[in-house]
């Protein structure tokens, strides 16, 4: 069920994306506005990580998760339903808000629900379910637009969401803990996602207010650490971060998904302007990365029960840096094999690094602080992804298409790289956890 329900908020998530063409035309909308419907749900489940994995330590996990569910599926019949394009960018928002919920207490309801000698055997079946639905997302898109329209890419979610409620009740039970939600803290974060995400939509194309807009979500971020400064459990979880472990892992995850996202953005315009490959053929060749992260992460979460995690951490990151530097270094050839071995490689060390990683994060927290964890780890995901289409809207806006990609692959692997020391790092105080 818990998978299911990533598998719902990863897929819808993706889907959207090939639908806006679509959308555009049956709404009357202008394309470039349609952009809104998958930014809004991705702001939104930056909003509601933090807050959302508080709420589930407070009243208990189980709860919060399941109000997450019912709010995700409400508003998808929203969606489907929606006759304008502003009531669809509302109704993503509100399913945003649900994904949030969904995606930052699974990890606290799984360690309810699974003994801790099989934790990095099931976050490495979740690493894998995450990369199918990210991989199969435009390919279920493009199946559901070939016979229907596109309010049935929403429309799908409510069976689904309806069988996670009906499974709610066998979910793990745990009891939340008394204490106040600091509503001025929340606020003071939300603003701060709020900013920061409006700054990276400007910087490529206004940079001047697209850094003001930062800069005031730092000044948020300093007035959330100021509020919670006397906080034992800080909706920012600073507490967590004091821990070495979780700090570097945090720190390990942004970098790696910075460069994940670079990379996923270059690679189309790599195949279509560098090597002159049509969609359908572009698509082909974008999918041994997926492939080796859907071979990889459940293999990766059985050697976390064996092999420290930082070395896992850093050989993943490694390959990861190894696969892009030689996609963005290589000379293209005809066939492309150097592509497809630096892009194996890519999703090979992605896989290593992913599971080992997101296990490090969950288990360096205690159990009553598992909401946090959660959020933090799903916090970090989409931070890093923020700042690499960031990344690759600047190398856009200063360099010629043609050159873009294999530059933005070259900066991919390094930020993979840094992943990858950062994850080192780690090794010094790092113990194994042997069955």
């Amino acid at each position: 069920m818990l998978l299911l329900s990533l598998v719902l908020v990863v897929l819808d998530g993706a889907i959207a994306n090939v639908a806006l063409p679509s959308i555009a035309i049956s709404l009357g909308a202008h394309p470039s506005d349609t952009v809104w419907v998958v930014s809004s749900y991705q702001l939104a489940v930056l909003v509601a990580l933090l807050p959302c994995g508080a709420l589930g330590e407070i009243y208990g996990p189980r709860r919060v998760f399941l109000m997450g569910v019912a709010v995700f599926t409400l508003a998808s019949t929203a969606c489907a339903l929606a006759g304008s394009l502003p009531l669809l960018v509302a109704a993503r928002f509100m399913q945003g808000l649900g994904a949030g919920a969904m995606m930052g207490l699974a990890a606290m309801n799984l360690r309810t629900a699974v003994p801790q000698r099989m934790l990095g055997t099931i976050i490495g079946f979740n690493a894998m379910a995450i990369a199918i639905s990210a991989a199969a997302g435009p390919a279920v898109a493009g199946a559901i637009l070939s016979f229907a329209s596109w309010p049935w890419l929403f429309a799908v979610n409510l069976p689904l969401g309806l069988l996670v409620l009906a499974c709610g009740r066998f979910l793990g039970h745990m009891d939340g803990v008394k204490r106040r939600l600091d509503v001025p803290a929340v606020l003071a974060s939300t603003a701060m996602f709020i900013l920061f995400f409006a700054g990276a939509e400007l910087i490529a194309t206004a940079p001047a207010s697209g850094a003001m807009l930062i800069g005031c979500s730092i000044l948020c971020l300093l007035a959330v650490l100021r509020l919670e400064r006397n906080t034992r459990t800080p909706i920012v979880p600073t507490d967590l971060l004091s821990d070495p472990g979780f700090r570097v892992a945090v720190i390990a995850s942004v970098a790696c998904f910075t460069g994940q996202m670079l990379a996923y953005v270059a690679l189309p315009f790599y195949l279509h302007h560098t090597m002159g490959m049509t969609p359908a053929l572009t698509g082909l060749y974008m999918m041994p990365w997926p492939i080796a992260t859907i071979i990889m992460a459940p293999i990766a979460g059985r050697l976390a029960d064996r092999i420290k995690t930082a070395w896992l951490c850093a050989c993943g990151g490694g390959l990861l840096a190894l696969g892009l530097l030689i996609a963005g270094l290589f000379p293209p050839d005809a066939k492309g094999i150097a592509f497809l071995i630096g892009t194996t490689l890519a999703g090979t060390g992605f896989g290593l690094f992913q599971t080992p990683n997101n296990r490090i994060l969950l288990l360096s927290a205690p159990k009553a602080r598992s909401g946090a964890a959660g959020a933090m780890q799903g916090t970090a995901r989409l931070l890093g992804q923020t700042m690499g289409a960031i990344s690759m809207s600047i190398i856009f806006a200063l360099v010629p298409v043609g050159d873009a990609p294999s530059i933005a692959l070259v900066i991919a692997g390094l930020c993979t790289a840094v992943s990858a020391l950062v994850s080192l790092s780690r090794a010094r105080y790092e113990t194994v956890n042997r069955r």
